[in-house]
């Protein structure tokens, strides 16, 4: 039994939000320590190129972990082949009340209700430019939720500017459940018109600074097939680098009648599995490899980071499968992979 399968037990009989700021803390202090530097390097996989980028392995830890990138070392020494820290936005915010965070133990599944709490993008700036990592960081960005969505382009334009330099790509985040309204920045008409504004920046911030930083953009698992259609569509049409699928599931379908499965946020982990990939394969129709799509949804084991690549994926993030599996599940998917 590895260690975090030891601990496992007792962090699970803590609240799941403070049993997760527990980790992140004693994970920062083992980097510290100098503790992490006896821990296992990932075994050897292929490197990918994707986004013009070169991923020293394809699996990535999934945003929402660590929102601050206040833990952005440590991660890196758990193996991982890039890094997504965020979601962030232009003002700090405590997102919303708790309890805000749950386990469906029975599903291996996770709630979330953050609301996008973070503090503020200038704090995840300065917390980037202390970090010494230097392999793939992606910084996800969002809006405040007390931005209406007609302005919704002013936020994310202003996290833009202030990270683009710092990253290695960007990732638009549209699609978490837990602020009002933010789907809705998925329709069409609003998906076209973000877009346009936000690759406008992207040259403008390239020709600036010399440096092309890749934009992918964070889709929802509870679309239709004409809206997944759609937006592979969109995605194209605005020369979008890159897709990330998926977000966490409003559905309860595979949690029924089990404990938490009736609070509300969106659900993570082993049952959103189905239908993050089922996207993955209805994006991967569409864009027949015109851009790269990363996959994220249900990872527990090797085998289901196989399925999200059969499916269409170039590279997998996980979150929840992390605190399922611990971080044994970096090796166990990349020894798979290979």
């Amino acid at each position: 039994m590895n260690f975090y399968q030891m601990i496992k037990p007792l962090l699970f009989k803590l609240d799941a939000e403070f049993a997760h700021d527990i980790s992140l803390k004693s994970l920062k202090l083992a980097e510290k320590s100098g503790v992490l530097n006896c821990y296992p390097r990932a075994p050897h996989c292929v490197p990918r190129q994707v986004m013009g980028l070169s991923f020293a392995n394809p699996v990535g830890l999934a945003a929402g972990l660590d929102k601050n990138g206040a833990v952005i070392d440590g991660m890196a020494k758990l193996g991982f082949g890039f890094i997504e820290v965020g979601t962030v936005t232009p003002r700090p915010q405590p997102g919303n009340a708790k309890p805000r965070l749950f386990r469906v133990k029975e599903a291996q599944g996770i709630i979330n209700r953050f609301g996008f709490n973070n503090l503020g993008v200038d704090n995840l700036v300065e917390n980037v430019k202390a970090a010494k990592y230097n392999g793939i960081l992606g910084i996800n960005i969002g809006k405040n939720f007390d931005t209406p969505n007609e302005r919704a382009v002013d936020d994310y334009l202003i996290c833009m500017q202030k990270v683009y330099t710092h990253a290695s790509y960007i990732t638009v985040n549209i699609s978490s459940p837990n602020t009002k309204n933010l789907r809705d920045l998925q329709a069409a008409e609003a998906l076209s018109s973000l877009l346009a504004s936000l690759k406008l920046e992207q040259k403008k911030l390239a020709d600036k600074h010399g440096k092309y930083v890749p934009m992918t953009l964070k889709i929802a698992p509870d679309l239709t097939q004409d809206q997944v259609i759609e937006i592979a569509d969109l995605l194209m049409r605005h020369q979008i680098d890159g897709v990330i699928a998926t977000n966490t599931t409003l559905s309860r379908e595979a949690v029924k009648g089990m404990q938490n499965s009736e609070e509300t946020g969106g659900l993570s982990g082993a049952p959103v599995r189905n239908q993050s990939t089922i996207v993955i394969q209805q994006l991967s129709k569409q864009l027949q490899g015109t851009l790269p799509i990363i996959g994220v949804g249900g990872i527990l084991t090797g085998a289901d980071a196989v399925e999200k690549i059969a499916a269409g994926a170039d590279l997998v993030q996980v979150y929840s499968g992390l605190i399922y599996q611990g971080p044994k599940l970096v090796h166990d998917i990349c020894k798979t992979l290979g």
